[in-house]
């Protein structure tokens, strides 16, 4: 089992309690502030530590993308109800505290994750607002899979995956509604939604 400094349990506490309490990992500038205002550069140096040490993976040239190895520091199982998620215009990404325990009747585990949608662009898929969506968490997705996007790296919302050469539309399933159009390289992908709650 490898040792980590104090600084590198730290960030490896604040990383699962992140993940455990949104379903996506903090950014560098989030992991600083919960450190005490250290500078970005000295995140990176323990985040590559802990990557060395093999307690971490890190996709690069993403935002977000910490995925925990080390079993001691894995978030536990289950689906957290991780915040709210726009249907209509892209909002400010937002986290709430509630937990929804619903792995044993689902069958999904770690990595799954609720959001509560806001919104009536996808009702023609028949999702509403106020449902809540089953999300797979997944950096990729297919073309016409329903999928989170984080647009900008700030702003996340719930369409359909278009891809062009240069570009990604995001798709409403409204008719009274227009796709969103963004170069390729502002549209990330934080999972596909595998199914839908609506309480009757």
């Amino acid at each position: 089992m490898p040792t980590y400094t104090v600084r590198q349990q730290q960030v490896l506490e604040f990383v699962r309690a992140t993940l455990e309490e949104r379903g996506i990992a903090p950014t560098l500038e989030e992991i600083a502030t919960d450190l005490g205002g250290i500078s970005r550069v000295s995140v990176l140096d323990h985040l590559r530590a802990l990557e060395r040490k093999g307690a971490i993976r890190r996709r690069q040239r993403e935002a977000r993308a910490i995925e925990i190895l080390d079993p001691q520091y894995v978030p536990s199982r289950g689906v957290p109800l991780v915040g709210t998620i726009a249907a209509g215009s892209p909002i400010l990404e937002a986290s709430v505290r509630e937990d929804v325990d619903l792995e044993e009747f689902l069958g999904v585990g770690n990595g799954s994750f609720l959001l509560r949608v806001r919104g009536s662009s996808m009702i023609e898929d028949h999702i509403c607002d106020g449902d809540l969506v089953l999300v797979e968490s997944r950096t990729t997705a297919r073309d016409g899979e329903t999928v989170v996007a984080v647009v900008r790296s700030e702003e996340v919302t719930l369409k359909r995956l278009r891809r062009d050469r240069d570009s990604v539309r995001l798709e409403p399933a409204n008719g009274s509604m227009q796709p969103m159009v963004f170069p390729a390289g502002e549209v990330q992908i934080r999972g596909v939604v595998r199914g839908v709650i609506r309480r009757t």
